[in-house]
């Protein structure tokens, strides 16, 4: 007799949205990557750097590239994915896949489901986003973590 069961449907792990990063629900932790440096000196990481701060803190931890730097601001989890070590450097693959190796353990031991990022790697760090989204979808499947990708209206267009 012939299995008739429904076929399991895979929740979506990654959602892509077209917005603004930072009006994301309180409720959701955010990440982006940075170099050991903690330069953040262009991109994305300029907001990160001026909405939450925290500059000093990220250097004591001493991250180096492949792992992932953590802040604590209002109630959520800001997470800063060490992928390269100085700022004008480029990321490998290799690097963003132990950082955030890195941040899903922590997301595990916290109690994180949510996370909502931009393409990261992909804007001024040039890997590419059909290569980064497979990682993600590696990384965190089956841990109950559901991401939220933001892109900016312009930029939409090259989401897919």
């Amino acid at each position: 007799m012939a299995d008739r069961r429904s076929p399991q449907v895979k929740p979506e792990l990654l959602k892509q949205v077209t917005g603004n990063l930072f009006d994301c629900p309180n409720d959701e932790a955010l990440a982006h990557c940075i170099s050991a440096d903690c330069r953040m000196g262009a991109g994305i990481a300029v907001l990160f750097k001026q909405k939450f701060k925290g500059v000093s803190e990220l250097l004591k931890q001493r991250k180096a590239p492949g792992q992932c730097a953590v802040l604590l601001r209002e109630g959520r989890f800001i997470y800063y994915l060490v992928t390269k070590q100085r700022a004008f450097h480029k990321p490998t693959y290799s690097s963003l896949l132990h950082s955030l190796e890195d941040m899903r353990s922590h997301c595990i031991r916290n109690g994180v489901h949510k996370l909502s990022m931009p393409r990261i790697g992909c804007g001024l760090d040039q890997l590419e986003w059909t290569e980064v989204a497979k990682i993600l979808e590696r990384v965190f499947m089956g841990t109950g973590i559901t991401i939220t990708i933001y892109s900016l209206p312009w930029t939409a267009a090259s989401m897919n």
